[in-house]
């Protein structure tokens, strides 16, 4: 192991390290129940934004809500540096590509929430629509734009795919308890959910291009809203929802029962 791998593998087996780690873990899962919530809500009939930055601002509504959310923000940081970790002790490519990508979404999360922290109002899915708006009158770009879509889907499939498989139990680490039961049911149902969910907004990115209309690739929050105007879209929304408070509730379970991968 290289002098760099062998520092890094120090700091990660630090206990304090490791803590901050699953309060990162436990920071997924915490937005992905509120997103679940919300999008139950917009199922009902109500408003929210059923994105990251719809539920962060849904937290800072409540009571007590900016203080969970700074501790939020210090677990997504101390995630993205354990990613960090785990990218310069992993020994194979692949892996290390794979760290370094979730440590640039939990790294923008984070960034997501402290602007919001701080007093700031991120629309994701205005964000969304105007980048598409700008790749439309790109020359090139509505093809640029049906790549990202298909990208989106083919990250749902993977989803998916892992759900189905169980194939996302080979990172959990469980103790052989009750807790691995729990972990791996909320995980196989949250997985396959959150999978639905980015395929529909990855075709509407796909249907967004070839219409060239910018209105159509809205993100997660318009991509859940536009199911609430197709037949049986309602009842499909409320699964996707309880759905991804399963995936919430996994990541939550998980920071909590299983083990860290040792660097």
């Amino acid at each position: 192991m290289t002098s760099p791998s062998r520092a890094a593998s120090r700091v990660a087996r630090q206990p304090a390290v490791r803590v901050l780690a699953r309060v990162g873990l436990a920071a997924i899962g915490v937005l992905h129940i509120l997103i679940g919530a919300i999008a139950l809500a917009v199922a009902f009939g109500s408003g929210g934004s059923a994105d990251q930055s719809g539920a962060l601002q849904a937290l800072v509504a409540v009571p007590g809500g900016l203080f969970v959310l700074w501790a939020v923000i210090v677990g997504l940081i101390f995630l993205a540096a354990w990613q960090v970790l785990q990218a310069i002790t992993a020994h194979k490519r692949g892996e290390k590509l794979i760290e370094v990508v979730k440590c640039v979404v939990y790294a923008a999360l984070a960034g997501i929430a402290i602007s919001i922290a701080v007093g700031g109002r991120k629309d994701a899915s205005s964000s969304e629509k105007s980048m598409s708006a700008q790749l439309l009158a790109a020359p090139g770009g509505v093809f640029l734009l049906a790549a990202i879509g298909l990208g989106v889907v083919a990250t749902g499939v993977v989803f998916i795919v892992n759900g189905a498989t169980h194939r996302f139990e080979r990172d959990l680490r469980l103790p052989p308890n009750r807790w691995a039961i729990v972990t791996t049911m909320l995980g196989r149902v949250g997985y396959i959910s959150k999978g639905v969910a980015l395929i529909i907004v990855g075709g509407l990115v796909v249907f967004g291009a070839i219409t060239s209309d910018a209105e159509k690739a809205g993100g997660l929050d318009g991509s859940l809203k536009a199911l609430t105007q197709v037949p049986f879209g309602v009842f499909l929304l409320i699964l996707i929802a309880l759905g991804l408070i399963a995936y919430g509730v996994f990541w939550c379970v998980r920071a909590y029962a299983s083990r860290l991968k040792e660097a």
